[in-house]
């Protein structure tokens, strides 16, 4: 009964609306835990590769060093793992309204509401992303490498990440066992950019601790990537709140829409789409809107257990109190 119940609210968080999404939603994650061995399991098993062998080594000194000096949950998560077969764990749909910079909100029981909806099966995001479109929502729909229960299942490691280079191995782990450790209900952006600021403290300390001074670098090389194209995010997304308010043709606003979008794909080709798009501006946001502030809180708090306590007390205050906190921080 609790493991059915436990499917049951997996469905609900991932905002589910109908008995054929529940359906998916319990049965893929379902199938995911079926086919999640033990690591020593695999180790043990001639038939898996050297380099697998040594991947899953690897995650589990990864997985020690989260509990031991991050002081992340010490459970059964990510000492296990599966192959999926397929290149993402799930499929997320994100929309906004065409002249909106504000995420389609998915509610539910329980877990409240969510800027997406998740499914395992990418051809069931495409028809979901289609009839939205026929909706007249902006939709953009992103694969994911790994996605949390929030301590309601053991999370496995999983073959759609577990080749990437150890610190993109080590900031995934990090990051959802953050989820596990704060959550706020109905407020994915301060979730994800709590467990963002988790997951790049813990890579940092975790290649400084084994002095790989060159890993370290180009992670945060990478990091900074990713920080300039959420800054010229955010950028675009002040300008077209301000020109969607505007009193202006459809057209009109259409046209200026256009034009911040290819400005924004210039700057970053082969990551922004040349279709504007206000659901893939949602899309980055969510993750590093609140970055900034959270590294403050972190800052001010001295150590991991203070920032964690910090963070579970903004969870769970009111919406305009954290708000309000979060403000404090520089842009």
């Amino acid at each position: 009964m609790r493991t059915l119940a436990a499917l049951l609210a997996l469905a609900l968080l991932a905002g589910c609306e109908s008995l054929s999404y529940y359906g998916q939603a319990i049965g893929g994650h379902f199938k995911l835990l079926s086919a999640a061995r033990p690591i020593d399991s695999w180790l043990a098993d001639p038939a898996t590769s050297s380099e697998l062998k040594e991947r899953l080594e690897s995650a589990r000194r990864i997985r020690e060093y989260a509990t031991r000096e991050l002081h992340l949950p010490d459970n059964a998560s990510y000492t296990a793992y599966a192959d999926l077969g397929r290149r993402f764990a799930v499929y997320n749909v994100f929309a906004a309204p065409k002249f909106s910079v504000e995420p389609k909100a998915e509610c539910f029981p329980i877990t409240g509401c969510v800027a997406y909806r998740g499914f395992f099966s990418e051809k069931d995001a495409l028809r979901h992303a289609e009839r939205l479109r026929a909706e007249g929502y902006d939709v953009y729909v992103g694969g994911i490498l790994a996605y949390s229960t929030l301590g309601w299942f053991d999370d496995p490691l999983l073959s759609t990440f577990i080749r990437y280079p150890e610190s993109q191995v080590a900031r995934l782990v990090f990051h959802e066992l953050a989820h596990q450790v704060v959550y706020a209900k109905n407020d994915t952006t301060f979730n994800e950019s709590f467990a963002v600021v988790v997951e790049e403290e813990g890579v940092r300390r975790w290649l400084d601790s084994e002095g790989r001074a060159a890993e370290l670098a180009a992670f945060q090389a990478a990091q900074a990537r990713k920080r300039e194209l959420a800054a010229r995010i955010k950028e675009t997304r002040e300008r077209l709140k301000h020109i969607y308010a505007m009193q202006l043709s459809p057209e009109a606003m259409l046209e200026q829409k256009k034009g911040e979008f290819d400005r924004l794909h210039a700057a970053f080709p082969g990551i922004v789409p040349a279709e504007p798009n206000n659901a893939f501006l949602v899309s980055i946001a969510l993750y590093n809107e609140l970055v900034p502030a959270f590294e403050r809180v972190l800052a001010e708090s001295g150590n991991l257990d203070a920032f964690y306590d910090r963070a579970r007390k903004l969870a769970a205050s009111g919406r305009a109190e954290r708000d309000a906190v979060l403000a404090r921080a520089p842009n």
